[in-house]
């Protein structure tokens, strides 16, 4: 059991570093058995700081010092002290020179922070304090300096060298070793530092900047991979192309590279020139990679790239201000997906994450700030929060201020604060200093945790012809925060009549009903509101929260013939595909609540027939709105969850519509199933996401006309999406033998594709028939897997934590037990995947008390651990504790 507490840093403490460096000379002497890494600072005192006779204090982790020299001067050790985690030199000059030299061992690096090897291959990760396990330095975001890196190596096992900015100089040196030097001309932190060397294979192309500069792009990959780089490329290229058209931003160097690399904690990372990914999100073809794996690599190459401006060049004060970065360039990603989509589907994907997740971290013991307060580790807040609801913050800022004053904004923010590290307050003066807008109360979304609720009722007064809206908001009470204050909400709606029609939304009875908007932005700020629309006849269908225009949650008392009714008249489409959840959740929530009915609400059965054979919708809206919600997101808004019985109640579900639809989903199936060659359009990824999910549900109910087309589509298919859709069915069915079969040919076929055999793995550790407990274990042991590797571990460990929600939370206990085992496990050599996959038993406190007891006796299991991560005590602690 750990006794020492890891401090509390809190962003109240925040001085500015005593120390600034202005520019970095590195060289890496890298060997089969280690590296020496000699780093040379030109440093002087920060005018701005108030401690003008500080010691220098460098951070370190796992580096064994070799050498110390002051302005060339080599330092005795009484000179300095080496306290393991800190190099500290009482007396320094006001500006200096200072030379360290060390030691790492990257082969030995299972943590994967700092430099590491994966598959033979140097690479690094400094974000967010992985440079300090490199050498000595002020390892904070807001100490930013010019880099000059020179890498030597042997020219046979590492032919390529690479890091941060521009190649100046190369050559080839004794021994059979060769050096490169990078030189990057603009100062950054150094988490953005970057550095690979290995035996790569590049492939190349250019873009031609809107001022006329051409781009060398290079994807470095390792041979095997070379046929799959196509794809990041043609998505590098748009994401270049839509950032000088939409914010007007420019690529500054002369080369953009991007490197795949298989042993990753991360997706990406963002480094200066210098993009290191995860080979699971940047590597596809038709034959290996499904359409959301396509639709995932365009957005997280799109993601590290908008970085370049939101994050390289303005980058954060402080890791407190981490979405000042994260939640821009999420917003600014998830609008160029939308726009080389369908937009409402992209949306739909958002929120459905949003809702399902960052809402349980809203409610859950790490519930914090978009700007935190305070941390023990920050590797434990890259989270939902600061991402996905940093986005939605400023996605309503884009909405209050429209996008002609928020593009005013955007380009006076990085026009203010090109070449500094700022934080999200500068972000929001920015936008009102652009705009006139006072932003003030709206700040309270950076500060204040937690989802707020909107409770909305309404009233029509047939005599005055006027519909009363009320909305009343509260924000619940999270750990270290009560009392929460109103804040600042855009709540878009829009008012349907009998037909479906838009009704005039007329604030004033003065208000021409002719000119009337039909939708509206209704700008909440106190804790109750009640506005009144005039001049209609009849009491409408409120359309609420229009494309989810906040991040709150909206109670109001739909009734099912109004959710059916907004499912097929609703303009909104992402209303439309809301109230089709909407009736879905109250059946499916009716069944739990009531174990022995049987009956489906037949109203469900004829909306989702009537979805079947509209063949005019938005066909990529239709397979959104045939999915039922999750288990995940019915156990979320449940207050106290039985599992077992939230399963089996959507099951239920599940078999009727199939059941009952049979007819109808055999003819989508061979309406959807075209020869031709594969592409990756909206058009195209709906036909076959219609087409798969006709298949999945067939096959869920036995049906043996399913199996066989299921078997043929594996047996056939030219492309990764249909075939993994066949098997998906398969493996989800009870056909046994079938299943075991298509696993074992599939395994067969695709045994030497490390990304396959994660998709192999995720569908069985997802499956309630193939991933209970006994086969998991078996999958552990299993060849392929590998306990260094974070995709093999989340896609066996975390799927069945985070996915096979039912085998998970096995009423024994046996699920919880399994986690903390492999947690305790995984903390002794990669802590922040430690920390990350333990996330599914800190909600104890949320689900009945069978289930809450077993799990917090397997945190406190994990709490007890001898050694124990501060990565991981953090996450624990605040759990047992909330």
């Amino acid at each position: 059991m750990r006794t020492e507490q890891p401090k509390t840093i809190y962003l109240s403490d925040y001085k500015v570093p005593a120390h600034l460096v202005d520019t970095v000379d590195l060289r890496f002497e890298l060997f089969d058995d280690g590296a020496r890494v000699h780093s040379t600072l030109s440093m002087r005192r920060n005018p701005e700081s108030t401690e003008v006779s500080a010691p220098l204090v460098l951070d370190g982790d796992s580096l064994r010092l070799e050498r110390v020299a002051l302005d060339g001067k080599e330092l005795q050790a009484d000179a300095y002290q080496d306290t393991g985690d800190q190099l500290v030199i009482a007396k320094v000059p006001d500006s200096f020179q200072l030379t360290v030299v060390t030691w790492i061992e990257p082969q030995n690096n299972t943590r994967l922070e700092g430099l590491y090897k994966s598959s033979g291959m140097f690479c690094t990760q400094c974000e967010a304090e992985g440079f300090r396990c490199i050498t000595y330095f002020p390892d904070r975001p807001d100490v930013m300096a010019r880099y000059r890196t020179r890498i030597e190596a042997d020219k046979n096992s590492c032919p390529v060298l690479l890091s941060n900015g521009n190649d100046v100089d190369r050559g080839d040196l004794e021994n059979g070793r060769h050096f490169v030097t990078w030189e990057d001309p603009f100062p950054k932190p150094c988490y953005l530092f970057a550095l690979v060397a290995g035996d790569l294979v590049e492939k190349q192309d250019t873009f031609t900047t809107c001022s006329g500069r051409d781009i060398a792009l290079r994807i470095y990959v390792e041979p095997r991979n070379a046929s799959k780089c196509e794809h990041a490329m043609d998505s590098l290229k748009r994401s270049m192309r839509w950032d000088e058209e939409v914010y007007g931003r420019e690529y500054d160097l002369d080369i953009f590279m991007i490197v795949a690399v298989d042993d990753f904690n991360m997706g990406a990372m963002e480094n200066k020139g210098l993009n290191i990914f995860n080979s699971s999100c940047v590597l596809a073809s038709q034959e290996t990679a499904t359409d959301l794996t396509f639709q995932r690599i365009e957005a997280i190459v799109a993601h590290e790239y908008f970085h370049n401006w939101s994050g390289n060049r303005v980058t954060c004060r402080d890791w407190f201000q981490l979405s000042l970065k994260e939640g821009f360039t999420v917003f600014r990603d998830s609008t160029f997906s939308a726009d080389m989509g369908s937009p409402t589907v992209k949306r739909i994907e958002d929120v459905t994450l949003l809702r399902t997740a960052q809402f349980a971290e809203d409610a859950g013991p790490m519930a914090h700030p978009v700007r935190p307060a305070s941390y023990m580790e920050i590797s434990n807040f890259y989270t939902l929060t600061i991402y996905e609801k940093g986005a939605e913050v400023v996605r309503m800022i884009h909405t209050l201020l429209g996008p002609d004053l928020f593009r005013k904004g955007s380009d006076l923010y990085f026009e203010r604060h090109d070449g500094q590290a700022v934080t999200t307050d500068d972000f929001v003066k920015a936008m009102e200093d652009a705009s006139g807008r006072d932003l003030t109360q709206f700040r309270l979304w950076y500060e204040q945790a937690g989802t707020p609720v909107l409770t909305v009722s309404d009233d029509y007064d047939a005599q005055r012809g006027v519909y009363r809206l009320t909305i009343q908001q509260s924000v619940p009470d999270t750990p270290g925060q009560t009392n929460k204050k109103p804040q600042h909400i855009p709540f878009a709606l829009g008012l349907l009549g009998p037909d479906g029609e838009a009704l005039p939304l007329s604030l004033e009875s003065s208000e021409d009903i002719a000119t009337s908007p039909t939708e509206r932005v209704l700008e909440l700020t106190r804790a109750n509101h009640t506005f009144e629309f005039h001049g209609l006849t009849q009491k409408p269908v409120p359309s609420l929260l229009r494309d989810f225009s906040a991040p709150v949650r909206v109670v109001y008392p739909w009734t099912r013939e109004q959710l059916v009714f907004l499912m097929s008249h609703d303009p909104d489409g992402f209303n439309r595909w809301d109230a089709g959840q909407r009736l879905a959740v109250d059946v499916i929530q009716s069944l739990v609540d009531s174990p022995d009915a049987a009956e489906v609400e037949p109203r469900l059965i004829e909306a989702y027939r009537t979805l079947l054979d509209n063949s005019e919708l938005d066909q990529a809206l239709v397979a959104k709105m045939l999915q039922l919600p999750s288990e995940a997101y019915l156990i979320e808004l449940a207050g106290s969850p039985d599992v077992a019985a939230i399963h089996r109640a959507r099951e239920l579900v599940l078999n009727r519509l199939a059941t009952e639809l049979r007819d109808e989903l055999i003819t989508c199936y061979h309406r959807n199933t075209r020869a031709g060659t594969y592409e990756v359009t909206p058009e195209s990824i709906a036909r076959r996401s219609l087409r798969n999910t006709a298949l999945a549900w067939l096959l869920m109910i036995g049906d043996d006309t399913g199996r066989d087309l299921a078997i043929q589509q594996l047996r056939e298919a030219d492309n990764m999406t249909d075939r993994m859709g066949a098997l998906r069915a398969l493996v989800n069915s009870d056909y046994a033998e079938e299943r075991n079969q298509a696993l074992a040919d599939f395994y067969e076929q695709f045994q030497d594709d490390p990304q396959v055999v994660e998709q192999w793995f995720s569908v069985q550790s997802s499956s309630d028939r193939a991933g209970q407990l006994p086969q998991i274990q078996d999958l552990l042991e299993h060849a392929a897997f590998d306990w260094k590797n974070p995709n093999k571990v989340r896609s066996v460990i975390g799927v069945f934590a985070g996915q096979n929600l039912a085998a998970f939370h096995n009423p024994d206990g046996s699920g919880y037990s399994f986690l903390a085992d492999q947690v305790c496990r995984l903390d002794d050599s990669n802590p922040q995947i430690a920390a990350r996959l333990v996330t599914p038993l800190t909600r104890w406190k949320k689900f009945a008390p069978a289930y809450s007891a077993l799990m917090r006796s397997a945190l406190e299991r994990i709490r007890d651990k001898a050694g124990l991560s501060a990565d991981l005590y953090e996450v624990v602690h605040k759990s047992l504790e909330a």
